[in-house]
């Protein structure tokens, strides 16, 4: 009996250390990931003289510039609902992947919508228009987005008009 309990205990601490092994292994590809993506946003920012313009969210790594402040004094909050314009595009590539032309879609801030659209919409108000910059763990991360032709861990590029907000 004590050598089957014995097995066990050791079945159940192997199994423990390849499961942490295991997330190790994903948290250090998801910070080698942040790293890659951070020198590409530094090296893009830099290379289209946007140092003084672009302003960086926090510790995200999100880069916003208002390209046109809007009006209003709006609180966002989580269930805020805010109707956009926008065109996405790959940032290092330029390449348009969508757009909502004519249509304009309304989504709540605290869901529906990537990160970095719910730290870059609230730095304009009703009217305004915003350019934000978004390293891949604030928009798909690892997910290839085949229908709009993202490839994993793509930098994006949103250029968001904020037609309505409402509380």
């Amino acid at each position: 009996m004590n050598r089957i309990l014995l097995v066990i205990c050791c079945f159940a601490a192997m199994v423990f250390a390849i499961g942490c092994k295991k997330s190790l292994v994903g948290a250090e590809r998801y910070r080698e990931q942040a790293r890659i993506d951070d020198e590409l946003m530094q090296k893009y920012i830099t290379d289209n003289n946007l140092q003084d313009v672009a302003k960086r969210i926090d510790t995200s790594g999100v880069y916003y510039i208002v390209l046109n402040a809007g009006s209003g004094n709006a609180v966002y909050t989580n269930s805020t609902k805010v109707t956009v314009g926008y065109t996405a595009k790959l940032l290092l590539t330029g390449q348009r992947v969508d757009s909502t032309g004519t249509f304009h879609p309304s989504y709540t801030l605290g869901s529906g919508i990537i990160r970095s659209w719910q730290l870059g919409i609230p730095q304009v108000q009703k009217g305004g228009r915003v350019r934000i910059l978004t390293p891949s763990r604030y928009a798909y991360g690892p997910y290839e987005q085949p229908k709009y032709g993202i490839p994993a861990n793509s930098l994006m590029d949103f250029d968001i008009t904020l037609y309505d907000v409402t509380n």
